[in-house]
């Protein structure tokens, strides 16, 4: 089950990046009907990838993503919460924070904890 989660969460964080890859700044996301259908799509992803890694969390009785102090998973977490309840209040700028600084770390610690856990159940 973690795992297939992983999967998912690493399957959303690429389509972020792609779809983030002509995004200069937050305004560029509010400029078209584009960017907007970006920003949707990219807040959508990240309610997904919060709630994968509250489960996770869950599953792992909250051992597991301390393994990865690098990440700052309250917020990654929290991000979910965020966007759910005040979506309206949705930010650009911060989803475009989200997507020029913290999105490749986070690609890549889950890429690191889908290898450790395949490793460690080989």
């Amino acid at each position: 089950m973690i795992l297939s989660t992983l999967e998912d969460i690493q399957y959303s964080l690429e389509l972020i990046k792609a779809r983030c890859k002509n995004i200069k700044s937050g305004d560029d996301f509010l400029n078209d009907e584009l960017g907007i259908e970006k920003l949707d799509s990219i807040a959508m992803r990240l309610i997904a990838i919060g709630e994968g890694f509250k489960n996770i969390d869950k599953l792992s009785d909250n051992k597991l993503l301390a393994n990865y102090p690098n990440i700052p998973w309250k917020q990654v977490k929290g991000i979910r919460d965020v966007l759910s309840h005040h979506y309206f209040d949705l930010d650009a700028e911060t989803i475009f924070d989200i997507c020029e600084n913290r999105l490749e770390e986070l690609l890549r610690t889950t890429v690191q904890i889908f290898k450790d856990l395949e490793a460690r159940d080989n």
